[in-house]
């Protein structure tokens, strides 16, 4: 049997009273002190739960706020008029308060069978649980969480802090320990592989050789978990405020290949400069959620696939496809292709295509294309992306000195350093130049005074 395992089937519960632990009621979000005492006046119990425990004990405000409760999803539904209840896999009641949701779960149990009152028990498949709505004791609750660092409750009928698996001990040793057998864990849900790089990269933790252990084996199961719910994982790890620190950790416990096989290949071959790159986007976003700027996922993602998208439309120009072609060619392929792992919606994806197809045009400095480009709405996030791009070549990094100064510079003044195109086409606002008739005369404002 597996030692850890062993450790944790027989916990022992620990309660800090108010005067020994660090979590107040004026951290806690109004709606959340609201459901809890809701729920206990309603003779439940009503606790705190997870993230928000850990982070209020560590002095991090959280930002979302979890109830766990002995009141089934229906007796919640019937405390709150504001309720919702929500979830097959697992049964949960969100209770709404304008812009906040507050999740409220009732406790886990490890049983085999319904109480009769949900649709249906646990339905476990291949070793991964597909449905759980099994109720239980608090203790029984407290084993079925993840890692001991999110299984700590804050009772709001006494105000202590209850641990049942040692999660404290964890906090302070800053440590992550899966609770349970770590591979019997990770089979029933493989996003938690995901959860262990996020946790450790966001609490600056280290990750137990127990609970790290199975990622070589079985980091490909994470193949198997649907696109869109990795797609939300990759949201969570990427665009928090440490994104920079969760590539580093996947990269080190190899989970970087399943959700981005060709960016893995890239960087296992050596590709330094798309590492650099890669790093410094990371520490980019980052700084922009810390300084509260916005962020979008489009930019990342574009970043994390540009060494696969410049490679396949390098191929596709030596085989003698048109440059402009070739480029919407690859960045179509490259989508695909990632899109099998983590499903990037197309909000985001047409943005991507948007910035990759740009790049070739900077190097184009005739009047025209110049302004065009200038007035690009992608033109900002492709121009960012030119910036990031200045360690592949010297040319490259002319290209983005170049194009910084030309933003700085009145528009007048810009256009006389310009050549004009030399070859007749479409004018700066788009238009097609008009065929002249035969001796007729040419209209004023014709096309070349767009260069």
């Amino acid at each position: 049997m597996n030692p850890e395992k062993s450790n944790i089937s027989a916990p022992s519960t620990r309660i800090i009273p108010r005067d020994q632990h660090t979590v107040s009621r004026r951290n806690i979000s109004k709606a959340a002190l609201r459901v809890l005492y809701t729920l206990h006046e309603a003779g439940y119990r009503a606790l705190l739960v997870g993230g928000a425990v850990r982070d209020l004990l560590i002095g991090v405000q959280p930002k979302d706020f979890d109830v766990a409760t002995d009141a089934t999803p229906e007796q919640v539904r019937k405390l709150f008029r504001n309720c919702r209840l929500i979830g097959r896999r697992f049964r949960l009641a969100h209770v709404v308060f304008g812009r906040e949701i507050i999740e409220v779960a009732t406790f886990r149990g490890s049983g085999e069978a319904g109480d009769g009152e949900t649709d249906g028990d646990r339905h476990i498949v291949d070793g991964r649980i597909v449905r759980d709505n099994i109720w239980g004791s608090i203790e029984e609750d407290a084993l079925r969480r993840d890692f001991r660092v999110n299984a700590m409750y804050y009772d709001i009928a006494d105000f202590s802090v209850r641990d049942d698996v040692g999660g404290m001990q964890d906090l302070h040793d800053r440590v992550l320990h899966l609770i349970g057998d770590p591979e019997t864990r990770y089979r029933e849900d493989p996003v938690r592989m995901l959860r262990a790089a996020r946790l450790a990269a966001k609490l600056d933790f280290d990750i137990d050789p127990s609970a790290s252990a199975p990622f070589a084996e079985l980091a490909s199961l994470l193949g198997e978990a649907a696109p869109a719910r990795l797609f939300d994982e990759s949201l969570k790890l990427f665009m928090a405020g440490y994104a920079l620190k969760s590539f580093r950790m996947l990269r080190r416990y190899g989970l970087l290949a399943p959700l981005f096989p060709a960016t893995a290949r890239a960087l296992d071959g050596g590709d330094d400069e798309l590492l650099s790159m890669i790093e410094q986007g990371m520490a980019n976003t980052d700084a922009r959620v810390a300084e509260d700027k916005p962020v979008t996922p489009a930019f990342l993602f574009a970043v994390l696939l540009w060494g696969d998208v410049r490679a396949q439309a390098q191929a596709l120009i030596d085989d003698g496809i048109a440059p402009a072609l070739a480029w919407q060619r690859a960045a179509h392929r490259v989508i695909a292709n990632q899109t099998q792992h983590v499903a990037i919606p197309r909000r985001f994806t047409h943005v991507m295509e948007d910035i990759w197809t740009l790049q070739p045009r900077f190097a184009q400095r005739t009047r025209k294309r110049v302004f065009r480009l200038l007035e690009h709405p992608r033109f900002r996030a492709a121009y960012d992306f030119l910036l990031l791009r200045a360690g592949e070549s010297d040319d490259i990094r002319e290209q983005g000195q170049w194009w910084t100064t030309a933003q700085e510079q009145p528009t007048d003044q810009l256009a006389e350093q310009l050549v004009p195109s030399s070859r007749g086409g479409k004018s700066g606002s788009g238009t097609r130049k008009r065929r002249r008739r035969r001796g007729g005369r040419r209209k004023a404002g014709g096309s070349d005074s767009a260069e």
